[in-house]
């Protein structure tokens, strides 16, 4: 059984539970305001120390500035994980940024994303946000999830977080009423 929780700073040592491996079959690049295909083949491995560090230090950095972590779990394993972060984007900034989303490998395409993304975009529309701003990797898994949830491709990119990854395809997702 799979239960759900809003996370907290003292989760923050779980997030190494999460299994963020997958083999890549295909990648999208932006070229002229479009999503081309890209052929890959190879294994996106498990974290490895520094990547881990990184990603902690910023799920302890948007808790500590006011976002929001909500988490699902196996038993008391660490399956998945999204952060809310705290920063308001775009021109209106009625935008609330998908700071970071994993699943892990053997819970993929069972609803824990969609769960996870629907808490966080109810939370961002609490806090008076109209859209969720996500900067995805370039893998067809997490773009073809977003999209299936609701997501476009922005036609306004956030200079800072495409400056921070240049590769990643930025997306928005309205929130309803």
């Amino acid at each position: 059984m799979i239960t759900y929780r809003t996370l907290t700073l003292d989760d923050v040592n779980q997030l190494q539970e999460i299994d963020r491996s997958e083999h890549i079959d295909l990648i999208y690049e932006m070229r002229e305001n479009r999503l081309v295909e890209l052929e890959q083949n190879h294994e996106c491995s498990n974290w490895d120390e520094m990547l881990l560090k990184e990603i902690q230090n910023r799920y302890v950095y948007e808790l500590e500035q006011g976002g929001m972590a909500y988490g699902a779990f196996a038993g008391d394993q660490l399956i998945g994980f999204g952060v809310l972060a705290h920063q308001y984007r775009g021109k209106e900034r009625n935008q609330l940024q998908v700071d970071l989303m994993y699943v892990s490998r053997g819970y993929r395409r069972q609803g824990v994303g969609k769960r996870i993304l629907n808490e966080l975009g109810e939370e961002a529309k609490k806090r008076g946000a109209q859209y969720l701003y996500i900067s995805s990797t370039e893998t067809k898994s997490a773009v073809s999830f977003y999209r299936s949830q609701g997501s476009q491709i922005a036609s306004e990119i956030d200079q800072e977080l495409y400056d921070k990854e240049p590769k990643d395809i930025h997306m928005i997702k309205e929130l309803g009423t």
